[in-house]
């Protein structure tokens, strides 16, 4: 397996991706090259620390970086030999199995759109992310692709969240549902009521809405939403867990009693501590692109690039994008007819 690593988008700069790709490299097999793109003098230097390239590691130099500031279409255009360009065009090419970027995610996703498209029968690429629960993780997309989307959009985020839950979550039928304000019918906005209307026709272990206050009831396996309101959830739950663990360490350390409460149940905060922590979960798939595409966090340390790399290597083990194709083929004539029907009715139509 051939992953391109664009190295040079992160927070912490080339020195810790490659040391991430180095450790990935040792711990799995399945990895044939690691082809590590961005500023060859950096990454040269950032590989030498780690003792030195190796059969299995590649450069591709990349002159140019996306930075978080630039605004993604516009920077692809100027900056054509930025790192993350390069490492899709990997892809594109055939060269790279998958791509993996923890830079810009508007740039991740412009480029990927941009020069992979979109699989057949996919309208928009979604950002799929998994996020713990006490007894299991689901996935949740839209994360951030798409801020407005039409009814038959959700209904292909369905599809894909499906399909990357039984390949890579392991959920042999996994459980679908559309985030709303009640678990009603009724209930939601005329998006989610098309959307629900739509996913109870297709081949899905649909289960109607979903309330926010079921997020983390192990109710659902796919949670799905427009992009706007998923990163709205995605951000939240993140800050609220940040936040949770700081005010209970501080309440804990109050007074000697507590204290050693908290030294008797530390294995169980530590344990759910490591649940939480980003950096186990790998980077987040960009679904619906026709080349496999992860986003890692911007703030990824060595850890999180371990297992971006073991997550990408998953995915095209189980031929994530494959298995996407047959589904939506197989769901053709009901999102047709959703689009008929919006067509019919005076509605925009557009992808």
């Amino acid at each position: 397996m051939r992953i391109a690593l664009d190295v040079m988008g992160g927070d912490h700069g080339p020195a810790v991706v490659v040391r991430g790709a180095r450790l990935a490299l040792e711990a799995n097999p399945r990895l044939s090259e690691v082809i590590l793109v961005g500023r060859e003098e950096e990454v040269s230097r950032a590989l030498a620390a780690t003792g030195g390239p190796g059969s299995r590691v590649r450069i591709v130099n990349a002159s140019e970086v996306l930075s978080m500031e630039d605004k993604p279409v516009d920077a692809l255009r100027r900056k054509k030999d930025c790192s993350i360009a390069r490492a899709v065009e990997l892809v594109r090419d055939g060269l790279a199995d998958a791509v993996i970027s923890p830079g810009n995610t508007g740039g991740i996703l412009s480029a990927g759109t941009l020069r992979l498209r979109t699989l057949a029968g996919v309208s928009r690429a979604a950002i799929a992310t998994v996020i713990p629960a006490p007894e299991s993780d689901f996935v949740l997309l839209d994360a951030g692709a798409n801020v407005e989307c039409k009814p038959w959009h959700l209904a292909e985020f369905a599809i894909m969240g499906s399909v990357y839950m039984r390949e890579i979550g392991g959920c042999k039928s996994p459980r679908v549902g559309i985030l709303s304000n009640g678990t009603e019918d009724n209930k939601g906005t005329e998006l989610t009521q098309a959307a629900l209307r739509i996913c109870r026709k297709l081949d899905l272990n649909f289960a109607g809405h979903i309330e926010g206050h079921d997020l983390f009831s192990n109710k659902f396996d796919v949670v799905v939403t427009d992009g706007f309101t998923g990163n709205i959830v995605l951000k939240t739950c993140e800050s609220m867990a940040k936040g949770i663990f700081a005010w209970l360490k501080r309440e804990l350390m109050l007074n000697p009693r507590r204290k050693l409460g908290a030294l008797l149940g530390r294995n169980a905060f530590l344990a759910i501590k490591r649940r939480l922590d980003s950096e186990n979960h790998g980077g987040a798939p960009m679904l619906g692109l026709n080349g496999l595409v992860f986003k890692a966090h911007a703030s990824s340390r060595e850890q999180a690039i371990l297992n971006a790399l073991r997550v990408a290597c998953d995915a095209i083990e189980h031929n994530v994008n494959g298995a996407i194709l047959r589904e939506m083929a197989a769901a053709h004539g009901a999102l047709e007819e959703a689009r008929h029907d919006a067509q019919t009715s005076g509605q925009p139509v557009n992808a």
